[in-house]
């Protein structure tokens, strides 16, 4: 594969920070630090649940006082809106918005909120937030066919888009349907790079998954550690 000149950092659960040759996008950062550079710095939260969003993403203004929040619009419907005003912006299911020189599109979500399309400097990054095939052990059949529906619906309406980076939930709290969602997702979208999130500190299945998608044209990235470095 050809190289993307995307430099990402594992942050947490499902929180990345992806450095592309202009911006600095965060991702979902619910708990912890980061480190900011010089470039313009963008920060994206999916919707409301606490393993997705933290208030303590607004924290980073005193290091970068441009910097950036794009926020699903349940957070603002939530019990706790954001704690400051200026430089946010609200985006809602399949909004479409141009944020300075960055394009931004939301898709939906099989949970609450939505996910993020995200096209800068060339490349297109998704972020799935907690859009998944939830297949529940022990769901009824008339749950396990809407979660099938409205998974696969939802997937035929990104398809078409030519992904660079898509992080995608590989969740364990599924048991033999951990990986259903991103399987599916890999064959019908064909992102270039696939780096699986909200595996719940879970990194054996992690490696799992990388081993089961070997042959796959969509490369996945096997996430070993909080902290690592991926350079694509």
């Amino acid at each position: 594969m050809e190289n993307q000149n995307i430099r990402i950092k594992y942050l947490c659960h499902s929180g990345f920070l992806v450095e592309t040759d202009k911006h600095l996008l965060v991702f979902d950062l619910c708990r912890g630090d980061i480190d900011l550079g010089d470039k313009k710095t963008y920060v994206f939260a999916s919707h409301a649940h606490s393993d997705h969003y933290n208030p303590v993403i607004f924290n980073l203004r005193e290091k970068r006082p441009d910097i950036r929040y794009i926020l699903s619009s349940d957070i603002y419907e939530g019990p706790d809106p954001p704690p400051v005003k200026g430089n946010i912006t609200s985006i809602s299911l399949y909004e479409e918005k141009m944020i300075d020189d960055i394009k931004v599109k939301a898709y939906g979500s099989t949970d609450t909120g939505i996910s993020f399309l995200v096209e800068c400097d060339g490349k297109k990054i998704f972020h799935a937030g907690d859009l998944n095939w939830w297949y529940w052990p022990g769901d009824t059949p008339e749950g396990i066919a809407t979660a099938e529906k409205s998974f696969k619906k939802e997937i035929a309406r990104i398809k078409g888009e030519q992904i660079d980076v898509a992080f995608f939930p590989v969740d364990p709290r599924l048991e033999q349907n951990y990986c259903l969602g991103a399987e599916y997702f890999i064959n019908e979208i064909e992102p270039r790079y696939l780096i699986p999130m909200h595996f719940w500190n879970d990194y054996g299945l992690i490696r799992q998954f990388s081993t089961k998608m070997e042959a796959s044209s969509t490369r996945v990235i096997e996430i070993t550690e909080r902290g690592q470095e991926i350079n694509l």
